[in-house]
Order: C-alpha cells, then sequence, then structure tokens
C-alpha cells in the first residue's frame, strides 16, 4: 500500500501536536520528524559517524553517545557547521519517513514537523499540506506556560519560523486551534477532504 501523506505544520505554540494526537485517535498513524531525528542519532550508526567527523569527539559522550548538548553549544556557534550537519541529518530523516511508511497499512498518513514545508527537498514526502494555526496571544501563552520562558523569548523563537500567513499560502487544508472550537469535527472534515483529493 501507498498511503496518501500529509504534512502537518504549523509554528511554535500552534498546538500540531494535539492535532495529530486527535488524527491518532481516529486511526490516522504519525511520523514525527523532530523526534525521528533526535533518536536516529542513537539507531542510525552512520549518521553518528557522520556527526562526529564534522563536529569532533567531542560531542560524544562517555557511553559513546551523542552529547547533544554538545552538539548544540558546536552548532549554534557555527552556521555552516549547523548546514553541514543538517545535510547529514535531513537525508538520514527522509530514508527512515520512507522505511515507516513502507509499513504502513492505512490509506492515509501524517508527517509532522514545523520547518518540513521551508525546505523544498521535503516536498516529494507529501501529497498534501495541513497548517495548524492559532492566535499569537495563544501561541505565546501555550510556550510561556510549556517551557516556563517569557513573552519576549517566544516571540524571538516565532519570528525564525515562518508566519501563519506563509504556511497558509502552501496550504491545502488550515485548521484554527484556538481552545474554542473543538478539533475532532474539524480534522473528521480533513479526513474526508483528503479521499476526495486522493481520488483527483
Amino acid at each position: 500500500m501507498n498511503p496518501q501523506v500529509i504534512l502537518c505544520t504549523g509554528g511554535i505554540g500552534s498546538g500540531k501536536s494535539v492535532v495529530v494526537k486527535a488524527f491518532n485517535l481516529l486511526g490516522v498513524p504519525s511520523y514525527d520528524c523532530d523526534r525521528a531525528a533526535k533518536e536516529l542519532y542513537d539507531r542510525d550508526p552512520q549518521l553518528l559517524a557522520g556527526v562526529v567527523a564534522l563536529a569532533g569527539a567531542a560531542v560524544l559522550g562517555p557511553d559513546g553517545r551523542l552529547d547533544r548538548k554538545a552538539l548544540a553549544g558546536r552548532i549554534f556557534a557555527d552556521r555552516s557547521l549547523l548546514a553541514a550537519v543538517e545535510a547529514l541529518v535531513h537525508p538520514a530523516v527522509i530514508r527512515d519517513f520512507q522505511q515507516w511508511k513502507a509499513s504502513q497499512t492505512a490509506p492515509l498518513v501524517l508527517i509532522e514537523s514545523a520547518i518540513l514545508l521551508e525546505k523544498p527537498q521535503f516536498d516529494s514526502l507529501y501529497d498534501r499540506v495541513l497548517a495548524v494555526t492559532a492566535p499569537e496571544e495563544v501561541r505565546i501563552a501555550r510556550v510561556m506556560a510549556r517551557d516556563r520562558t517569557d513573552a519576549a523569548q517566544v516571540r524571538r523563537r516565532m519570528a525564525s519560523q515562518w508566519t501563519d500567513a506563509q504556511r497558509a499560502a502552501r496550504a491545502d487544508y488550515i485548521l484554527e486551534n484556538n481552545d474554542r472550537q473543538p478539533l475532532l469535527p474539524a480534522i473528521m472534515d480533513i479526513i474526508e477532504k483528503s479521499k476526495e483529493d486522493g481520488k483527483n
């Protein structure tokens, strides 16, 4: 089976993870790119070896596993190193997603990522785009509560991402997750629309 793939994307605090869980409850499996990228350092020896070759053995902990804080300290101080590490991580995520997708039996699956839409090399991974949006003040409040941070820090993080308008311009479906309207009816509608879209 070759399932239809919807990219579920949204900015920080949009609540896309809640939306994905609701899809899961309705029988739609999902692949989390961010979580996979973190796990692949432990599961993909080729990726780990490549990162160590780029960043040095200092990014390894005493147990031989990746020291994520050490790597973060290196790559965020060196933009060229960040780009080089991403050039290794992205193909590894693509390989892992393709393997995961091949194992699925559902006709529809989600791939979840905040940044995938911004990277053209991933365009072939998905058929449709679902943009999850929320009012800015709601997003800020969610992230402040979740990460125990302040509004200024959240705004800086938001400024580094695409805007809701940019994502909406590329989206096939838009879902506002504003904590006032129930999600399940809207998600069920998207699932039905995706079935129709898949026939076209």
